[in-house]
C-alpha cells in the first residue's frame, strides 16, 4: 500500500464515526476516501451540485449556507473539526441544497458512497454510528429552529456566546468567525447582531474588542440566555 493510503488511513483512524475500525476495515474505507485541502475562501461545493458522499473535517470550518433570490445569505451552520456534512443527501440520492465555502485554511476528507454503502452491508454498529450522527444533527436543526421561533435576539446571542465558555467564571475567546456570519448564522441582522454585544457590554456582561470577547459575569448572561 502506497504511503498516501497509509495518511488517509491515519486520518480515518482519528474520526468519531471510524475509530472503532480495525487496519482492515480503514483499509476498504480508505480506498473510498479523498483527502481534500482547501484554503480560506475556497467553495467546497455550489446550491446543486450532486451529492456523491460526504465530508469530513480534520481541521479548519466549513460554513454551509444558501443564497435566497434576493441576494441574501442564510448562514445553515458552521463546522469545525470533528464535524461531518452532506450524509442525508447522501442516503437520499439528492444534489446539495446548500453550498459549502472554508472560512479557513481546512483540510476534509470525503468518502464516497459506495465505501459506505458497503461497509453499512457488513458492520450493523457501523450503521448504527451513521444513524446516531444523523439523529443528533437533526437534534440540533430543531434546537435551532425552536431558537428562532421562541426566544429573542439577545437570549439567543447570550445562549451562543456561553457555549464558547466554561459553565463557572470569567473567560476570554474569539469568535470563530466574522461578526456578519455568525449573526447570519443567529438569524439576525449583522446591526442587530452588533447592537446586542453593545448592550450585553453596556450591562457589564462582557467586554469586546473586534472578534475578542470577554465574558465578565457569565451568570448574568445566564440570566439573559433565559
Amino acid at each position: 500500500m502506497d504511503r498516501n493510503r497509509i495518511k488517509v488511513q491515519d486520518f480515518l483512524a482519528r474520526v468519531p464515526l471510524f475509530n472503532s475500525m480495525g487496519p482492515e476495515e480503514l483499509s476498504r474505507i480508505a480506498l473510498g476516501t479523498t483527502e481534500l485541502r482547501v484554503e480560506r475562501g475556497d467553495m467546497i461545493f455550489q446550491r446543486g451540485d450532486p451529492c456523491e458522499g460526504f465530508h469530513q473535517v480534520l481541521y479548519g470550518q466549513v460554513k454551509l449556507s444558501f443564497t435566497s433570490s434576493s441576494g441574501v445569505e442564510k448562514v445553515i451552520e458552521l463546522i469545525g473539526p470533528g464535524g461531518s456534512f452532506g450524509e442525508a443527501l447522501m442516503f437520499m440520492g439528492r444534489p446539495y441544497i446548500v453550498s459549502a465555502q472554508a472560512m479557513e485554511d481546512s483540510l476534509l476528507l470525503h468518502v464516497a458512497k459506495p465505501a459506505i454503502y458497503r461497509e453499512i452491508a457488513s458492520d450493523p454498529e457501523f450503521a448504527c454510528k451513521m444513524l446516531a450522527g444523523l439523529s443528533q444533527r437533526m437534534h440540533g436543526l430543531m434546537c435551532d429552529m425552536e431558537s428562532y421561533a421562541l426566544r429573542s435576539g439577545t437570549q439567543r446571542v447570550a445562549a451562543y456566546l456561553l457555549k464558547e465558555v466554561p459553565e463557572q467564571g470569567a473567560a476570554q475567546f474569539t469568535l470563530p468567525t466574522t461578526k456578519a456570519v455568525l449573526a447570519s448564522r443567529l438569524s439576525l441582522t449583522p446591526e442587530h447582531f452588533s447592537r446586542i454585544l453593545a448592550d450585553l457590554s453596556a450591562q457589564h456582561l462582557i467586554a469586546f474588542k473586534g472578534r475578542t470577547i470577554d465574558v465578565l459575569d457569565a451568570a448574568g448572561l445566564r440570566d439573559c440566555a433565559g
